[in-house]
């Protein structure tokens, strides 16, 4: 019920559409109370007694009534609706600024897949109760309780024959729904599942085919399909049991009334009329505890797609803006690592006491061999994660007493992976700035090397780049990246491996950009290329998530050793270069 009245909450804000609902409701409800009372009046005194004036009048009244029913019905499922539309919408908008605000942790070990059942067909679901699924509850209590009133005022004796198995019906529809709700939740959880499964191979087509693993993955998602259907029917058989016998129950009711009523009628102690309206009542009392019984199922599934929901609400971001944070201003661009130590959840270190420098407009290039912290080191400067312990300061403020979008605002982003949108090409290379002029956008591209290349494209800069950018080569998804990172004119540059898909060419183009738009700038590179190693105003080598040496290029080719090594293992193509730079 935690979960329920959790749900319930967020109809709050249209308690007045849903006041106006179940004003509704209750005048429905009140006409069907009336209705077997006209109908008894119509046999027992219209034709019973040959009264024509009352016979009509009566019929009237049904009539009028019927009319009623029809339009408080439009109002009610109309407004409801409306509610239950809202809620969803409100949900769906929490969900996504959750989703937005949460940290990189999170979305490291979360499946896409399994976020985006979560945010559409798990809000779907939510979305019956807090329309007609609250309201049929209510709606069935409140009609329970107003017919059992008219039953005991026609005749207690059969009244309380009637309700003789409301008893047994509560406790089985009780067994039911804690019977029912693991299933749910379990359906959920493989819905998401193969939701995620899809998503996945979507996205990965491409290698897919290229392996011909169509067949295996077909397997895969019948295996999850199977899983999903042999859970549902186990959901199916125990409605199916359970609900028809609920009806059982209560028909059995309406048999004992006829022939106890039958008897009443026979002795003339009881009117043929009135024995119409009791049973009526007792029909009209086995509806509720049907929609009561077919609510509950929607409820179970309801339940397990709240907690589900609640799951990602309740989540706590690793990185948050601190209760005293301030904007951060106008900087100069020092950036300063004092004994920063970093492990991702708790696990091993991924960097040990990392200590550097980096003064305004400088070049840092980072060196060092796969999964030595390099990516780690640039991930930290704009909080996408917090460091474990140490400080990381820009012009002499830790990162974390100022808030995360006046620093990331701060910051111009080119990650190793590529990321585009949907979108057109201007749009992308304006991310970061909306509102900028299409000559601004421009001159980012052509300082990224990529306004040739744009401006042959069919419709320029409102190409549309496909899902993810798949329609452009990785050469040029880089230079649009780069191109959206420098449109920002940040105080701070990171380049993780930005130059990692081009070409020779391209790369030397893109170099002599950075070069002259890195000026005033500092800026953090991790580079594959020679040239950006060479250009450097300082070297970091990292090895297993330490410094092991620093310094320029000139000098580290000297007197490092380790330096050495990487340079002309991993960046120096041309082994013959070695007796230039290196003294005997």
């Amino acid at each position: 019920m935690n979960v329920v009245l959790r749900v319930v909450r967020y109809m709050k804000p249209f308690w007045k559409l849903e006041t106006i609902a179940y004003l509704c409701m209750l005048a429905i409800n009140g006409a069907r109370l009336i209705s077997p009372r006209l109908i008894q009046r119509i046999i027992d005194v219209g034709i019973g007694q040959n009264q024509v004036d009352v016979l009509a009048t009566s019929v009237l009244l049904l009539l009028g009534l019927t009319v009623l029913q029809g339009i408080f019905g439009f109002g009610q499922t109309y407004l409801t609706e409306n509610v239950s539309q809202g809620v969803a919408f409100n949900m769906r908008n929490e969900l996504y600024r959750k989703l937005q605000s949460l940290s990189f942790s999170y979305h490291d070990h979360a499946e896409g897949g399994q976020l985006l059942a979560r945010a559409t067909s798990d809000v779907e679901r939510l979305q019956r109760i807090t329309g007609r699924g609250v309201l049929g509850l209510i709606d069935g209590v409140i009609l329970l309780i107003g017919t059992t009133i008219m039953l005991f005022r026609m005749n207690p004796l059969l009244a309380s024959l009637s309700l003789l198995v409301m008893p047994i019906i509560i406790l089985i529809m009780r067994f039911y729904l804690v019977k029912v709700h693991p299933i749910w939740r379990l359906r959920q959880d493989q819905t998401a599942q193969m939701t995620s499964r899809v998503e996945q191979n979507l996205r990965g087509v491409t290698v897919v085919r290229g392996f011909a693993q169509e067949h295996a993955e077909i397997a895969r998602f019948d295996e999850v399909n199977n899983s999903i259907y042999a859970t549902s029917m186990r959901a199916a058989r125990a409605s199916a049991f359970t609900m028809p016998f609920i009806v059982f129950l209560a028909m059995i009711s309406t048999v004992v009334i006829l022939w106890l009523g039958g008897n009443l009628v026979v002795s003339h102690t009881l009117t043929i009329g009135a024995l119409i309206a009791f049973n009526s009542y007792v029909l009209q009392l086995v509806n509720p505890v049907r929609r009561i019984g077919m609510l509950l199922t929607v409820l179970g599934e309801s339940r397990a797609s709240a907690e589900r929901v609640f799951e990602i609400l309740d989540a706590k971001s690793e990185v948050e803006n601190m209760p005293n944070a301030m904007p951060l201003g106008d900087i100069q661009g020092e950036v300063t690592f004092d004994k920063v130590s970093f492990s991702y959840l708790g696990g091993k270190k991924v960097l040990d006491e990392i200590s550097f420098t980096a003064n305004p407009g400088q070049v840092v290039a980072l060196l060092g061999p796969t999964g030595s912290g390099k990516s780690t080191i640039i991930n930290l400067i704009p909080r996408f994660y917090d460091v474990s312990s140490g400080s990381i300061r820009i012009d002499g403020q830790d990162i974390r007493d100022v808030t995360i979008d006046s620093l990331r605002n701060q910051i111009g982003i080119v990650l190793q992976e590529t990321r585009l949108f949907g979108s057109t090409i201007g749009e992308n290379i304006s991310f970061g700035r909306p509102e900028a002029t299409q000559e601004e956008i421009e001159a980012a591209a052509r300082a990224a090397a990529a306004h040739e290349f744009i401006e042959a494209m069919p419709d320029g800069y409102k190409t549309g780049v496909g899902e993810r950018g798949e329609t452009l080569s990785g050469g040029q998804r880089q230079r649009i990246a780069i191109a959206r990172a420098l449109l920002m004119d940040p105080r701070i540059l990171l380049l993780d491996d930005a130059t990692s898909s081009v070409d020779t060419d391209t790369e030397q183009q893109i170099q002599a950009a950075l070069q002259r738009l890195m000026v005033g700038r500092t800026s953090f590179v991790i580079a594959q290329r020679v040239s950006t190693v060479r250009q450097a105003d300082l070297i970091l080598v990292i090895d297993s998530g330490r410094i092991v040496a620093s310094g320029k290029h000139a000098e580290l080719i000297q007197q490092s050793g380790v330096y050495a090594d990487i340079y002309y293992r991993q960046l120096q193509p041309d082994r013959a270069a070695v007796p230039s730079e290196v003294t005997p």
